[in-house]
């Protein structure tokens, strides 16, 4: 083989590594809501920025038939293109089967195990098969939500000033066949905002190297309290970028903003 034909080779598989990678973008954002679902007890919003084309975080807010909004967010172990797939994994099970009547504990254990089967099947890619996951479901006749925190960064929610966190409830999932994880629930009152992220918010650091941290998220939720849901996370996005965050950030950051105007007081 000339070096003329292996360059014209690799010039070849070099575009059709490049088209492939832009079509798993494409397939990645379509997976991901671009908008939140219509709700006359709530209004909720998404943001994320990914630290490359594509990413491990995956989120969703979802209507029930029943009238109860379901909620998601998770960060897949690493970033990038084996993420992504993994992440499209998690997603995939979790969509059709949130839209059902399964509970959260429920949930969580059945993905553990999808992603337990996976990492059996290699001994030297089965660390990518984890994830942090945060899935809750809120019933807007009681406005009780019933969560599972699976090593996923605190819930933070407002409430008249103050900023409760919803810590984690169990370990991440993928790791261990039988992981001790617990059912919770918190009661909403009408006016709290509820917010849902991922790490890459909290961790991402400016050109020092100083992390922008949880205490300074905090201090954003009470400062920006008079704000609508979208404004929020442009202010939140806008904030990270003031900080120094690069652009792209060093990891994937995502964040579900839900504000509960319609509940009981």
């Amino acid at each position: 083989m000339t070096l003329q034909s292996t360059l014209g080779n690799n010039r070849v598989r070099g575009k059709f590594l490049s088209e492939g990678m832009e079509l798993a973008e494409k397939v990645q954002q379509l997976l991901l809501p671009k908008s939140s679902p219509t709700c006359n007890w709530c209004r909720s919003g998404v943001k994320n920025r990914m630290a490359s084309g594509l990413g491990g975080d995956y989120f969703d807010i979802i209507n029930m038939p029943d009238e109860c909004q379901t909620l998601f967010i998770g960060d897949v172990t690493g970033h990038g293109l084996h993420a992504s797939v993994v992440m499209s994994l998690i997603y995939g099970f979790i969509h059709p089967v949130a839209v059902g009547t399964v509970a959260p504990l429920e949930l969580v254990q059945q993905v553990n195990r999808f992603l337990i089967e996976f990492s059996r099947r290699s001994e030297t890619i089965d660390q990518y098969f984890s994830s942090s996951l945060f899935y809750g479901i809120i019933d807007p006749r009681t406005f009780a939500m019933r969560y599972v925190n699976a090593g996923q960064v605190p819930a933070l929610v407002l409430r008249d000033g103050r900023v409760e966190e919803l810590h984690s409830t169990g370990p991440p999932i993928g790791f261990f066949e039988m992981p001790e994880i617990q059912l919770q629930s918190y009661n909403f009152t009408r006016g709290d905002r509820l917010l849902l992220y991922t790490d890459g918010v909290t961790e991402t650091a400016n050109a020092t190297g100083e992390p922008y941290g949880l205490e300074r998220l905090k201090e954003l939720l009470r400062t920006t309290a008079g704000t609508d849901h979208h404004e929020f996370l442009c202010l939140l996005f806008q904030s990270l970028s003031d900080f120094g965050v690069s652009d792209p950030p060093e990891d994937d950051c995502s964040a579900i903003v839900i504000d509960l105007h319609g509940c009981r007081s």
